[in-house]
């Protein structure tokens, strides 16, 4: 039955041959991993503005120099990740550039930085997606938390889960759906601006205030929130492997293609902002005031609305492409479980989607869904991985030295040193809002790295079979004590018996004896029985069955012989419903769990089956 139901939800397992099926044409591949980056306009400018209007200050005039700046950066950053993604055709993006050319710590900072990133972009997309649902709706207000928590279990992880193609079947057209209505939006939102008789930009939009330090950090708290509007832009560099061929050509134009949408909404809708002179207002997004001055509150409304959800939910899809093949990356490497570098049934990298949704569902439910909070956490992860990013494909060109590499190199350059400075931006504004967080979690995370990493080095080590040795291919000399634990003579204890004989030269029966009524019963249904077994009755007034077996397990560790080994064999009877082991405690399970401690001590579970 459980079964049926994991086919019903993920779909039946794929074989490894249908793995080629699950890559992504370039018209697939621009909604799967661009959502982020498109929908990033439904909460991006709106950041900006708020920083400027929250001030109190008349400086509303100056959100035309930061969304110029935005621009001009998101120029910058595109065609360095474009870079990074021809030159590393084996995806991995960031990451990879910075363990090739930087080193451990720098790729391991990369690392962190991304985890943070990714996570708090399924965060913040979800927030933002229920905010513009219940900008419309407003009655859906007070389950907003619900709505994130249900769009992230109930959607997203599970489709993910089904594998790549099946996301990107799924997601393709809202994509495409969001991208027209926004497009149709900016149109009829600029014609009108040019031909009515209002003036395009109306004088309270251009109100400054003299530029002094205060409206300084004003204007670069709004630059760092207008950032997050650039957050994914990476997505691609890091999944070039899912491209069809030729992959990082596909790569490099997509990038192209998705950063100049982005560039185009973002300058339309920030010139409607303008226009309109909007501000914030409570529960109610800028993009919904956009769509209601410019088109009124009809059916086209309510389509952007939905589109935008749509496309906001969707946007943590980008994450989901983007964190597994990282963690899986990071698995091969030694720095985070092994079990993140395999794939799922579907192809997919499932423990990684896993993870991800239950640490994104946590931040969620923690700041309450709260898109305001969460974005003080976003972007400064993002641009440091992309500062290293540059910095290491400086020294990639430098290396390579091929046709036109001071061109390419140049470019890194300049790309590493603004990303720098946004980096500092960010960390010195929104420090007090909640930047200090990320700053304390990277390197708790490159600690976490490092430790995972020195466990499966010390792993290796010891596990490591030199073949020059002869030791494992002498004759055994030593003898296999087997004990078998009996709470009752049973048909389950019987069985147990049966194989402890084949495989021991010693047999012992073990039976844990609570009071002296229990011993004298067990002892005679045994001589009854008559199986041709020792039977060793422990006496446990305190009734402490697990640590009395334990103590006569460690007596004989301290009694054997240096080549003897001691098995233990613990019947089990494994019932016929799966709530029916809900009736039996779990004795035989805590037992397993505490003699794998001990040396030289097999632990094996017999189980029983019962039919009915």
């Amino acid at each position: 039955m459980l079964r049926d139901l994991r086919y019903f939800l993920i779909g039946r397992p794929l074989h490894n041959r249908q793995a080629s099926h699950e890559r992504l044409p370039k018209w697939k591949a621009l909604p799967i991993f661009s959502s982020d980056a498109l929908s990033s306009v439904g909460y991006g400018p709106e950041q900006a503005v708020l920083a400027l209007a929250a001030s109190g200050m008349l400086v509303y005039g100056y959100f035309l120099d930061v969304m110029v700046a935005i621009l001009a950066l998101l120029a910058i950053v595109t065609l360095s990740y474009a870079q990074v993604a021809k030159a590393n055709a084996g995806g991995g993006g960031s990451y990879a550039v910075a363990k090739t050319h930087l080193g451990e710590y720098p790729s391991l900072v990369v690392a962190a930085a991304l985890f943070a990133d990714y996570v708090l972009t399924v965060a913040v997309s979800i927030s933002s997606g229920t905010e513009a649902l219940t900008s419309a709706f407003q009655v859906l207000l007070p389950y907003s938390v619900v709505l994130d928590v249900a769009v992230l279990f109930g959607i997203l992880t599970l489709v993910n889960l089904r594998g790549t193609r099946e996301s990107s079947n799924l997601f393709v057209w809202p994509t495409y759906l969001f991208m027209f209505g926004i497009f149709a939006l900016i149109i009829v939102g600029v014609y009108n601006a040019l031909t009515g008789s209002e003036p395009p930009i109306p004088p309270e939009s251009m109100i400054r205030k003299e530029m002094d330090l205060t409206v300084l950090v004003v204007l670069l708290r709004s630059f760092a929130n207008g950032c997050s509007s650039m957050t994914g832009v990476e997505a691609i560099s890091n999944g070039v492997p899912m491209f069809k061929e030729p992959q990082a050509k596909n790569a490099v134009q997509t990038t192209y293609l998705m950063s100049g949408m982005l560039g185009i909404m973002l300058a339309g809708l920030g010139f409607l902002m303008l226009h309109y002179h909007t501000v914030p207002l409570e529960n109610v997004t800028m993009l919904s005031q956009l769509a209601e001055r410019t088109v009124g509150r009809g059916w086209f409304y309510y389509y952007i609305q939905m589109t935008t959800m749509l496309i906001l939910y969707l946007a943590a899809n980008t994450a989901f492409n983007g964190l597994p093949p990282l963690l899986s990356l990071l698995a091969r490497d030694g720095y985070m479980p092994r079990y993140l570098n395999t794939l799922g049934d579907r192809l997919s990298y499932s423990n990684g989607i896993i993870l991800l949704s239950i640490i994104a569902g946590i931040l969620i439910v923690s700041f309450e869904g709260n898109v305001e909070h969460l974005i003080s956490l976003y972007a400064l992860g993002v641009f440091l991985s992309f500062t290293l990013a540059q910095a290491g494909m400086v020294l990639h060109w430098r290396k390579e030295k091929g046709k036109g590499w001071v061109r390419r190199a140049v470019l890194n350059a300049i790309g590493a040193l603004v990303t720098g400075v946004v980096v500092l931006v960010v960390a010195v504004t929104k420090f007090m809002y909640g930047a200090w967080i990320v700053l304390v979690f990277i390197p708790a995370m490159v600690y976490v790295f490092k430790r995972i990493h020195g466990h499966y080095a010390d792993m290796a080590e010891q596990l490591h079979l030199p073949i020059e040795r002869a030791e494992y291919r002498e004759k055994m000399t030593g003898k296999n004590i087997v004990i078998v634990t009996v709470a009752s003579p049973t048909r389950a204890v019987a069985e147990s018996l049966r194989y402890a004989r084949k495989i021991g030269d010693e047999v012992v029966a073990l039976h844990v004896a609570p009071d002296e009524a229990t011993k004298e019963r067990v002892e005679k249904k045994w001589l009854e029985w008559g199986p041709g077994v020792e039977l060793v009755t422990v006496y446990s007034p305190y009734r402490m069955v697990l640590h009395r077996v334990v103590s006569y397990v460690r007596m004989l560790i301290k009694q054997k012989g240096p080549d003897d080994y001691i098995t233990i064999v613990i019947p089990e009877f494994e019932t016929n419903r799966w709530w029916h082991r809900l009736l039996h405690n779990q004795t035989g399970w805590m037992l397993h769990a505490m003699l794998l401690k001990e040396k030289d001590v097999v632990v094996a579970t017999l189980p029983y089956h019962l039919k009915k």
